[in-house]
C-alpha cells in the first residue's frame, strides 16, 4: 500500500516555481535521509536531491541552485523548485524511511510540466 504521497505537481511556464510536498501518514525517520527523484520522458529515474542528518544536502548538478529540499515537520518534507526549465518536466517521486532500520518506501509520483 502507498505510504508516501507526493503533491504539488502542476503545469507551469518556464521560469516559474513550484513546491512539492511528500507526506507520510506517520513519522519519517530523517536520520535515514530523505530524497527526491524524477523521471523525465524517455529517461531513467534520477536522484535529484538528498537531505541527511545535520542538514547535509546534495543536489544533482542541473538542479543545484534552483531546487531546495527541506523537512520542517515530522511527517512531511518538501522540494521547492525555482527557475523551472522545460527539461525539468517529469514525474517527481519522494523516498524516505518510516522505520529506524532505514527500509525506504516511495510515493507514486506527482507530475511537473514546464512549457
Amino acid at each position: 500500500h502507498v505510504q508516501l504521497v507526493e503533491s504539488g505537481g502542476d503545469s507551469v511556464r518556464a521560469g516559474g516555481s513550484l513546491t512539492l510536498t511528500c507526506r507520510a501518514g506517520t513519522f519519517i525517520h530523517a536520520s535515514c535521509g530523505v530524497l527526491w527523484h524524477r523521471q523525465r520522458p524517455g529517461k531513467e529515474r534520477e536522484q535529484i536531491a538528498t537531505r541527511n542528518t545535520g542538514n547535509n544536502v546534495q543536489y544533482r548538478r542541473d538542479v543545484e541552485g534552483r531546487f531546495t529540499i527541506s523537512q520542517v515537520a515530522y511527517d512531511k518534507f518538501y522540494l521547492h523548485m525555482t527557475d523551472l526549465k522545460t527539461e525539468d518536466t517529469g514525474l517527481y517521486f519522494c523516498e524516505a524511511s518510516l522505520d529506524d532500520d532505514c527500509n525506504y518506501v516511495w510515493g507514486q509520483g506527482t507530475q511537473v510540466t514546464v512549457s
